[in-house]
């Protein structure tokens, strides 16, 4: 209410701008209309172009930020009217909520590998690759074609190579990851400010954009709609698989808290996010010397985790949601969402996993909002 206050004091106690003649400059005749009306466009287009180029560097985190906070608008509203409409308050909760769920896991699984790299012994590695070599492997009848391959890969296995081109791309990695926190803090501010004012800037685009509020509105509620269903589906899926495959990986001995983090986040990553973690975790407890145990983990992950809940309760969910959290059901198709979140990734990297889904759906939103207008408005 305030903003609004402000707004409309600030266009009340606007100057009467005349001419020489005593007469208001926005009274231009009808000849030269035209030419002023190109010609601010012409300048607003320009300065538009100037203002996207120095903010640049952060465009990428923007975007993710207004995506993120249209996404839980409605988790938003719920808190804003719990604290009775106290904007900042409000913005400063679903803020500190969203930190919560996406943020704080990443940077307790960075801290951990961190201090499991620095503590990390060569030479036990080294004394379990020997073990594996020399055991006697015994695969069940089914898989007995794979025991030359495996004895092959265990005979070939360099420790010390492997060992050094690892370590390479964890620097990497821990470089990419100060620029992904950075990234992160930038996405958090701007999540805060979009909670904060987002209300007034989509009513100033309203009034500016020559298209009537209704079609802009259904635009905006089938984007915010979707986006919803698939941020929090996302979640709860990354979530639920990161304490299925905490379970297997405590019962073996690793950090069920560390592996389940690290589960959930590679869950992202379509089709195969979580074989990047459970293979590598079924390779180091067959090396240890428990093939059954190898063999467990990987069934029990395709099988409980990739089958049951990322195929069965997945759908499940995305109705709950769709019924329960968002004011309109969207109407998703999966297959394109799939793919959508596919070449976000290959293309924005990690955070493609809003921006496809994100893109898709302000596409297919135009393009119903189009039909319509073609149907009604166009004929």
């Amino acid at each position: 209410m305030a903003n609004n206050e402000n707004l409309d004091a600030l266009s009340h106690s606007r100057p009467n701008i005349v001419d020489s003649k005593g007469e208001p400059l926005g009274k231009a005749s009808a000849k030269n209309a035209k030419t002023s009306k190109i010609f601010f466009i012409g300048i607003i287009l320009f300065l538009f172009c100037c203002v996207i180029y120095l903010f640049s560097p952060f465009l990428l985190a923007i975007a993710i930020g207004v995506l993120i906070s249209i996404s839980t608008s409605g988790l938003h509203v719920k808190i804003l009217s719990f604290v009775r409409g106290k904007k900042v308050l409000g913005s400063l909760l679903t803020t500190l909520v969203l930190c919560v769920v996406l943020f704080v896991p990443f940077i307790y699984a960075g801290t951990q590998i961190t201090k499991n790299i620095a503590h990390f012994d060569i030479s036990s590695l080294n004394l379990m690759v020997e073990n594996a070599k020399n055991m006697d492997i015994q695969l069940p009848k089914a898989l007995n074609g794979f025991e030359a391959q495996i004895k092959e890969f265990l005979g070939n296995l360099d420790i010390a190579a492997t060992a050094k081109q690892a370590f390479s791309y964890f620097s990497v990695a821990g470089k990419s990851s100060l620029k992904f926190i950075a990234d992160m803090v930038l996405i958090i501010i701007f999540c805060f400010f979009s909670y904060l004012y987002g209300a007034d800037i989509a009513g100033f685009i309203k009034k500016i954009v020559p298209v009537k509020a209704e079609q802009l509105d259904y635009i905006f509620a089938e984007t915010a709609n979707t986006m919803s269903v698939v941020l929090y589906s996302t979640i709860f899926n990354a979530v639920l698989q990161g304490l299925l495959f905490s379970v297997i990986a405590g019962s073996y001995g690793f950090d069920p808290v560390l592996m389940g983090v690290i589960f959930g986040f590679c869950s992202l990553i379509p089709a195969i996010g979580g074989a990047l973690v459970y293979v590598p975790t079924a390779l180091i407890v067959f090396i240890g010397g428990s093939t059954s145990g190898a063999l467990i983990i990987l069934i029990y992950c395709v099988v409980m985790i990739s089958t049951i809940a990322d195929s069965f309760v997945k759908p499940l969910v995305i109705k709950f949601i769709n019924s329960r959290l968002v004011k309109n059901p969207a109407k998703i198709n999966e297959i394109l969402i799939f793919f959508s979140m596919l070449a976000g990734i290959s293309t924005f990297g990690f955070w493609g996993v809003i921006l496809g889904p994100a893109i898709l759906t302000l596409f297919l939103s135009v393009l119903s909002m189009y039909d319509y207008l073609r149907s009604v408005d166009f004929e």
